[in-house]
């Protein structure tokens, strides 16, 4: 064949012109470590808090009021700070990913090369217990081809490992809590996972079984495929006539693209090899130009559609998709025949330019990954070694634990955010991480084991604390009662933790004691408010007869005015959201009848005036008039300056403390001013009408 194949034409296009890339970063290992590793990161036993969620005081006032003790760790530890990250995933992964879970390298190739028949996805199995999963998975590998589990096996595998993960822990805290010490600790084997770890020997000997028949196929693929490449090369050779060639023809086409996958070393040649052999059918055979015109035209409309599906792979958004996808299309590229000599080179230029760009996307996509996770490595080191400096750090105080316990809570979910490192250094990297974690909540736990004198001492502090809400809560002076017992709660607040078992019990008595002073207060005020809302009504009724208010004369004005103000006030409050809106609407009232008073008034000085400067001109003295009206020019002219400098004074009334009330003051004179100017022009308007006249 290979002498064959250097004296043959050059084939249609060469099956090496897209470049190979191994896929080996699409599923990066998870975060794991041995199976036998430590306890959980940042999973150590968890006290509970003071029970309580609501706040203590019940009553507007106490907003200041303590919700339950958060600091009660007990003996064990101060777990607020403990268990706010969770690992429990990469843990499941951890243990999953033991030597006996082992696929092998080869487990890849058998998912590619056998996909799974169906499209659904993979079910969720976290909310499973162990004994079902153990029972799904033996009613899988009893029912389902082994080439279609891998995802079922890897997402039950985890899935079990998280709750067994949970168990183990949950044993733990119980032996610790129990007095054993943590190094002590073995759990208990568990026949569940006996039972899975059987099965998944079961499941990894079938897929080599597979694997094993898998290659024979190819084998025997590969030796169909010589045969058909033989008889094709007997038919260019045969003197059949024509009808019979071009029948044994698609004959033999149809048995090849029936033939499955034969091994990836022999494909390049067989391919080489068979598209010469069929282009010489088409070169040196003399056929039917009918025939062989009508099968050049149908496999150049197949290359023309594979072309167009190559070119729309370009717009899909998945890079690993378009990639696979275009696989496809070069295995049915090199199944259709050839076509015309004027498109051959044409069509697959198109083709090939296609598949370039795809290629290289691909190709920089793994690259950027890599890139991604060695970032990602340089990152995660970097809190491996701040997470080293809080383990290794002397702590000596509870105050200094919990905030050391937030910067590591704080690194941990950065570590969570923080994407794959590169394969090899994956679980090295998570298990220095955890190990660091494990001894600062070691050395933690250590720490509060030696606070039990501690806690006692504030069992007894909140007992008196108790003892002293508990004689105010009858009491009947609200504000003074209410200060004490907020500072009653502020106080509980800065004392610190109580053993668990005391906790929720000093807690309820401290909390009943608080509420039932603040219920008193409540229904005390209640009828207060109801008082209030009487007031609102008599104002607003009040309101309405200051808007509908008129006055014959000025003096019975100001006294019908005075004994409606008198009247205002002895009403009484109203509810507070409505204070300020209706004293507002009550001096804007009050202030349009004066308004009215004055604007009355006005209007008899001027009419007095105008009588008075009729009086002076019969009696022909004009001297006098001109006299009034310097005298009123010089007096509009003062005022003008006065306001001037009343305003430039706000300016400094603005720095100092009693501002507000002094610019008030000094509105009010500047409206006034302006009101006498107003009154001073009118009158120096009606003179000088009178002497045009």
């Amino acid at each position: 064949m290979t002498a064959e194949n250097k004296t043959a034409p050059v084939p249609e296009e060469p099956v090496n012109s897209i470049p190979a890339i191994e896929d080996t970063s699409v599923t990066p290992a998870p975060e794991t470590a041995e199976d036998n590793a430590s306890a959980s990161v940042a999973t150590p036993s968890q006290a509970p808090t003071e029970t309580g969620s609501s706040p203590v005081a019940t009553a507007p006032e106490a907003s200041a009021s303590p919700a339950a003790d958060a600091n009660t760790g007990g003996e064990e530890e101060d777990a607020q700070h403990d268990s706010q990250v969770d690992f429990s995933e990469e843990e499941a992964a951890l243990a999953a990913s033991a030597p006996e879970f082992d696929l092998g390298d080869e487990a890849s190739d058998v998912d590619s090369e056998e996909p799974e028949t169906t499209s659904e996805e993979t079910p969720d199995y976290t909310h499973k217990s162990k004994e079902e999963l153990v029972t799904i998975f033996e009613q899988l590998l009893a029912t389902r081809p082994v080439q279609t589990l891998r995802r079922d096996a890897e997402a039950i595998k985890v899935a079990f490992y998280k709750t067994y993960r949970a168990e183990v822990d949950q044993m733990r805290r119980a032996f610790i809590e129990g007095g054993g010490r943590p190094e002590e600790f073995v759990p208990t084997p568990d026949e569940s996972e006996q039972r899975l770890k059987a099965l998944f020997a079961q499941y990894r000997d079938k897929r080599n079984e597979y694997m094993a028949g898998l290659d024979r196929e190819k084998e025997e693929n590969y030796k169909t495929k010589l045969q058909i490449i033989e008889e094709l090369k007997e038919l260019i050779d045969g003197n059949e006539t024509l009808n019979a060639t071009f029948n044994t023809f698609r004959e033999l086409q149809k048995r090849w693209k029936e033939t499955g996958p034969v091994p990836q070393a022999h494909l390049k040649d067989l391919w080489e090899t068979y598209n010469l052999y069929v282009e010489n059918f088409y070169n040196f055979i003399k056929i039917n130009k009918e025939l062989r015109d009508l099968d050049l035209k149908k496999n150049y409309e197949i290359k023309l559609q594979l072309c167009e599906d190559a070119e729309a792979l370009l717009l899909e958004p998945s890079v690993i998709t378009a990639f696979h996808k275009l696989q496809k299309l070069h295995e049915q590229w090199r199944e259709t025949g050839p076509v015309a000599n004027e498109y051959k080179d044409q069509l697959w230029e198109r083709f090939r330019e296609a598949s370039t760009k795809i290629n290289k996307r691909h190709q920089e996509h793994f690259e950027h990954l890599k890139e991604e996770q060695k970032r990602n490595l340089e990152l995660k080191t970097e809190l491996c070694v701040k997470a080293e400096e809080l383990s290794a750090a002397p702590l000596s105080t509870r105050k200094e634990w919990n905030k050391a316990s937030d910067q590591l809570i704080e690194i941990q979910k950065v570590w969570k955010t923080i994407g794959f490192a590169p394969k090899k250094d994956n679980t090295k990297i998570y298990e220095r991480f955890r190990n660091a974690c494990d001894k600062f909540f070691e050395n933690k736990r250590a720490f509060y084991l030696q606070t039990k004198q501690e806690m006692e001492n504030n069992l007894t502090l909140k007992t008196e604390i108790c003892v002293a809400a508990e004689a105010l809560q009858e009491s009947d002076q609200w504000k003074k009662t209410t200060d004490e017992l907020i500072a009653l709660q502020k106080k509980w607040k800065e004392i610190g933790p109580v053993a668990r078992r005391q906790s929720d019990a000093v807690w309820k008595r401290f909390r009943a004691a608080c509420d039932h002073f603040f219920e008193r207060k409540a229904a005390h005020f209640a009828s207060v408010d109801a008082q209030y809302e009487d007031n609102l009504a008599k104002k607003r009724q009040l309101l309405e007869e200051l808007k509908a208010f008129t006055a014959d004369s000025r003096e019975k004005g100001f006294d019908a005015i005075k004994e409606l103000q008198r009247r205002w006030s002895e009403i009484g409050f109203v509810p507070i959201k409505y204070k300020d809106a209706i004293q507002t609407e009550y001096r804007q009232a009050v202030d349009a009848i004066f308004a009215q008073l004055r604007g009355n008034e006005k209007e008899h000085r001027l009419e007095r005036f105008k009588h008075k400067l009729a009086g002076m001109s019969e009696g022909g003295a004009d001297k006098r008039i001109r006299y009034e009206r310097d005298r009123l020019y010089n007096k509009m002219k003062q005022l003008e300056s006065d306001i001037a400098l009343l305003e430039n004074n706000i300016g400094f009334f603005s720095k100092s403390k009693n501002a507000e009330a002094m610019i008030r003051d000094v509105k009010d004179k500047i409206a006034r001013y302006r009101e006498e100017m107003a009154t001073i022009v009118e009158k120096i308007n009606m003179i000088d009408k009178q002497q045009a006249e």
